[in-house]
């Protein structure tokens, strides 16, 4: 579904991010994932070349709060590849914070991470995508983004914002071909997911119709169609991926 497309990964080294990742090579597409540090990066890449040796994958680990580092890490992909195709916005962090004990310094990490470093990696790749046609940028929203959380007010927050860049970008950019949409997982196993106790777990299960949490590969799917041609008319939509847990 992706051949010869050239994709960049925030967020690509666990978790969700690493499932698309996955999903991308899986589908012959050219991938550059993008970590918080070396170690991590790293660790992904020995896997990735574990699984399949011929899989096309790099790794960069830009920070993604600095302009000036994204704009030399996606220029050099531009230089070796010739293209940026797919941007997917996925780096981002969560908390749980009560409001009367919350530190505003962890308010304002949580925006940094997961707004304005989709702002700062937006920005930049959508002059190459321009210059070269057009492309797609991927945001990972949430389901808290519809309906919010009983605490930790940051990490919703920042996603309704994630909300609102995908639907302005989708306005803004769709003269320049570019699609601009976002995926909103609900709960999802995830490596972290693995800590949690079977106790806490089955209630939250009990209120999904499907009846079951979902799999990195359910939302990594949303993630590759939406990024194929097969979405080459869907631009500004925010997918939820949850079982209709937010019903």
């Amino acid at each position: 579904m992706l051949n010869g497309k050239v994709a960049v990964v925030t967020g690509g080294t666990r978790g969700i991010g690493y499932g698309i990742v996955k999903a991308y090579l899986d589908n012959g597409a050219i991938v550059i994932l993008c970590g918080s540090k070396k170690e991590t990066v790293d660790h992904a890449l020995s896997q990735l070349k574990e699984e399949n040796p011929d899989y096309q994958v790099e790794g960069i680990y830009p920070v993604l709060s600095c302009p000036n580092e994204i704009k030399t890490a996606f220029e050099a992909i531009k230089e070796t590849h010739g293209s940026i195709d797919i941007l997917v916005n996925n780096a981002g962090i969560a908390a749980r914070d009560k409001l009367y004990e919350y530190d505003m310094e962890d308010f304002k990490k949580i925006m940094d991470i997961n707004v304005n470093s989709i702002f700062n990696c937006s920005q930049v790749v959508s002059s190459i995508m321009k210059e070269q046609g057009g492309g797609v940028i991927l945001n990972t929203s949430s389901m808290v983004s519809f309906y919010g959380q009983t605490s930790g007010c940051g990490y919703p927050a920042s996603k309704f914002a994630v909300n609102g860049i995908t639907k302005s970008l989708a306005r803004e950019l769709g003269k320049d071909n570019i699609r601009v949409n976002a995926v909103s997982p609900g709960i999802t196993y995830t490596d972290m997911m693995m800590n949690v106790p079977e106790a806490m777990i089955k209630p939250l299960i009990a209120q999904i119709p499907l009846g079951r949490i979902g799999e990195v590969e359910d939302v990594a799917n949303a993630f590759l169609y939406l990024a194929s041609d097969m979405a080459s008319y869907v631009t500004g939509a925010v997918l939820p991926v949850d079982g209709a847990a937010r019903s």
